[in-house]
């Protein structure tokens, strides 16, 4: 929701034969660090430019709307600048309490009922087509988007092999000129502008329409849009895996009136600017939502990472009740609000046939006793076949949320899926996580009930891969985390270095040290926040879940000490008065100095995690420490190959 405090509303218009008549147009970040140059003379083109050194030129940009393409040979009838100035208070904190939405806008109307609205923020830029046309449905047969460079950068890019994708990839450095057509990518892609700048390319507010991808230019400096084609037909092979099979020439059909996605061009100064950056979230649309009290954050106990394995009990572990319950009495120990149960629960291909094994309405009941509740896991296209009589199942059980899974897919047709799941759970007061998928993260101010996403190469990989290790897990917080929350799935007790590490599915583990892993708790933002070990584990590692219990998973402030791109982070996140510090090292060893000077006059204590002495052999080793601190005090860390440091500051 928007608050009633408004900083400053500046409308400045100027219309009709004045802007309207030029051809060029200049917009400028209310900072004046950024600057955006728009011109219209046969195609729609940008420059972008950072404190005056060009970083985009000659970009285009055009809408196919039945087969005209809108943006070429424009004529603009009406041109309006203007600023704003308003304080954001999101319904979930993902970073900050309160975000400024302060930007300077370009307004160009055109001759054939559409316009294209430049912003310039101070971090990014970003525009959109509204279209205004006499027809009540329109194809739209291709968007232009163009980022052509003004140099041959680095690109961290998530190259895949086609629009069928968990969009779970590893951000590869890669120069511009070495990306080819055939090879496509999902959001974001990072480019290293040198100087310590970077760009993120990204969208925003996406409805009813096909998720922006991006493809390559070489031998140019460029990277273009390209987008998954509207769905012909789909092919069934499994209850999970529905794929499309026949597709149209167009990419989507849509309303004739209508605001289109934002493409958004995240600028930062420094590495660690990328992951403060709300602009994403700003851009979105907000929500409609009267009423979110029941919107309600916090950690689940997840059962499917750690494969049902508990011990010290006097019955069989797996998908049953007694499991489930053992689950709930350990959520209830530590004051998690919720446990998912993960797939197996009911009989593939229909929710509402619960395993024999499982008791729902007890099991409910009991996790209620003890204020627990239950996230259950979907196919999404058993969800889509049966979603009104299983999510009033839900409803009369008592279920929390759900957890939607292997989508798979971001064509016109899945983005209207995972909006109409999100309204319709909106209406039983459900929560919503999406799995096998990251595109809805751009829509988590328009639905804050859709809690978080995954489409990222998470813990999970660790079950049967070397795939997640620790240069990847410190890429993301400047890459994925920049379109928004993500779930990465933490919380591994069996820690190891690259020399003990196996892929085991059944006992799993995770590359890196322990204080990493708590480290990702604070680094990693994820409003619902996995405890992805079992239960055992955990009980068996009091003084960790000293740490991980209270850790929270929204914030009201969010501060970054020092990072380098996919290299090292180390930040520091506030909730109510207690400060949360995290960092994490990819396998290099570092030495790093954490300045307490964002802390306010006063005396604290610092409760510290960090890596062991033999963290470079035995990666579970760490060492807990308590000391008085005040804003004045500077500490040298040491973090290990793969390791951490996790820490609360407290009075």
């Amino acid at each position: 929701m928007r608050t009633g405090i408004l900083l400053t509303a500046a409308l400045v218009v100027i219309s009709g034969t004045a802007l309207a008549a030029q051809s060029s147009y200049d917009l400028k970040s209310p900072d004046n660090r950024i600057e955006v140059r728009v011109r219209t003379a046969g195609q729609v083109r940008y420059d972008v430019l950072l404190r005056g050194t060009a970083l985009i030129e000659n970009a285009t940009l055009s809408l196919d709307v039945e087969h005209k393409k809108l943006g070429v040979q424009p004529k603009v009838v009406d041109a309006k600048q203007r600023s704003y100035d308003q304080e954001v208070e999101p319904v979930v904190h993902q970073k900050f309490a309160k975000i400024r939405d302060h930007y300077n806008e370009l307004r160009l109307a055109m001759d054939g009922g559409y316009a294209i609205t430049f912003r310039a923020y101070n971090e990014g830029v970003a525009y959109r087509f509204e279209t205004s046309l006499p027809q009540k449905q329109v194809k739209i047969y291709d968007e232009e988007a163009d980022f052509n460079f003004a140099s041959n950068f680095v690109v961290y890019y998530p190259e895949e092999d086609s629009f069928y994708s968990h969009n779970e990839r590893k951000y590869l450095p890669q120069r511009l000129n070495e990306i080819a057509p055939m090879f496509i990518a999902t959001l974001p892609a990072v480019v290293d502008l040198g100087r310590g700048a970077k760009l993120a390319i990204a969208e925003s507010d996406l409805s009813d329409y096909p998720g922006l991808w991006l493809k390559g230019g070489a031998p140019q400096f460029a990277l273009h849009a390209t987008f998954p084609p509207y769905p012909l037909k789909e092919q069934q092979t499994s209850d999970r895996d529905y794929k499309v099979v026949e597709a149209a020439d167009y990419i989507a059909e849509t309303a004739g009136t209508r605001r289109f996605p934002w493409r958004v061009l995240g600028i930062a100064d420094k590495d660690g600017d990328l992951i403060t950056n709300e602009l994403v979230y700003l851009l979105e649309s907000p929500s409609s939502f009267q009423d979110t009290s029941w919107i309600r954050p916090g950690k689940v106990a997840w059962d499917w990472w750690n494969d049902w394995n508990i011990s010290g009990v006097d019955f069989h572990a797996g998908i049953n009740t007694k499991t489930y319950e053992y689950y709930v009495d350990f959520a209830a120990k530590y004051g998690i609000p919720y446990i998912i149960l993960d797939d197996g629960w009911y009989k593939l291909g229909n929710l509402l046939e619960v395993t024999p094994e499982l008791n729902m309405q007890e099991l409910v009941d009991y996790a209620k006793q003890k204020n627990v509740g239950l996230i259950l896991w979907t196919s999404w296209k058993t969800l889509d076949d049966q979603l009104i009589p299983a999510l009033d199942q839900f409803e009369k059980w008592g279920i929390k949320g759900i957890k939607v899974d292997f989508m798979q897919r971001s064509d016109q047709i899945m983005i209207n899926y995972f909006e109409k799941v999100c309204r319709e759970a909106a209406k039983r007061h459900m929560l919503v996580d999406y799995h096998g998928d990251q595109k809805p993260a751009v829509m988590m101010r328009t639905w804050p009930n859709l809690i978080n996403t995954e489409g990222v190469r998470g813990m999970e990989w660790s079950k049967w891969s070397w795939e997640s290790e620790p240069a990847h897990n410190v890429s993301l917080p400047f890459t994925r985390m920049f379109l928004g929350p993500m779930d990465f799935t933490p919380g591994a007790m069996r820690n190891a270095t690259r020399r003990t590490f196996a892929p085991i599915a059944s006992q799993p583990m995770a590359m890196g040290t322990r204080c990493q892993q708590l480290a990702m708790y604070v680094i990693y933002e994820a409003p619902l926040q996995m405890l992805s070990d079992s239960p055992s584990n955990y009980l068996r590692e009091p003084e960790a879940m000293e740490f991980l219990a209270p850790v929270p998973t929204v914030w009201d402030e969010s501060t970054v000490l020092d990072a380098k791109m996919s290299q090292y982070v180390l930040l520091a996140r506030r909730n109510g008065a207690d400060w949360w510090i995290g960092a994490m090292t990819d396998w290099t060893e570092r030495d790093l100095e954490l300045d307490f000077s964002f802390l306010p006059v006063g005396n604290f204590t610092l409760d510290a995690y960090e890596d062991g002495v033999n963290a470079d052999r035995d990666a579970m080793d760490y060492r807990k420490s308590t000391r008085q601190i005040t804003r004045s005090t500077k500490l040298k860390i040491h973090l290990a190959p793969g390791g951490g440091f996790a820490a609360r500051v407290h009075q």
